[in-house]
């Protein structure tokens, strides 16, 4: 994990809530949903970054924060160019973090597609076993769109993030994703 003198974390409004980033000098290293309230969001926050403390961000995360922030209104936002540090993520995490930053806006997938577009060699049920522990430990939600896999047949599946399944069907709602036919819910707005 980067030196925690170097990481520093901002919370912001967006049109679903109060958001947090926290960031190193290489770039985005947490992104927080929002919880109850803007404290729980940054102890949330803090705890999966271990920010030295609240900072003005630098240019570059600021123009993440901004597009965090369009994204919430559901305008189609590209992540791509948007710098990480996933020092202290393994090879294996990384790798189905990439393949994840590959979907598009509104694009879905299985835990069980994307195993196999990781390359696991392991059985479907471990592959996609494992998947579910790396979107359960993403540490930036929505930049690495850990809400666009899905489980087979289309479910749900699970989502880590404060509200659970409920903030994972937002996100979709964001992008149009209309699960089961009609259109897209928006729970929570």
């Amino acid at each position: 994990m980067t030196n925690a003198a170097q990481i520093h974390h901002a919370l912001f409004p967006t049109a679903i809530g109060i958001c947090g980033v926290a960031w190193s000098e290489r770039g985005l290293v947490a992104l927080a949903l929002p919880e109850r309230d803007a404290a729980a969001t940054e102890k949330r926050l803090i705890g999966k970054s271990h920010s030295a403390g609240a900072a003005s961000p630098p240019s570059a995360i600021a123009d993440a924060i901004a597009l965090i922030q369009k994204y919430c209104t559901g305008e189609c936002i590209d992540f791509a160019a948007v710098p990480l540090d996933l020092t202290g993520v393994d090879p294996a995490r990384r790798r189905i973090y990439e393949c994840m930053r590959a979907l598009r806006f509104g694009e879905t997938t299985t835990y069980g597609a994307l195993a196999r577009e990781t390359g696991a060699p392991e059985s479907d049920w471990e592959a996609a076993r494992n998947i579910g522990d790396a979107m359960g430990r993403n540490p930036l939600p929505i930049v690495v769109p850990c809400h666009r896999v899905l489980a087979a047949g289309g479910k749900l599946g699970g989502f880590s993030a404060y509200g659970g399944t409920t903030t994972k069907e937002t996100l979709l709602a964001l992008e149009g994703v209309r699960r089961g036919g009609g259109a897209p819910r928006l729970p929570g707005l």
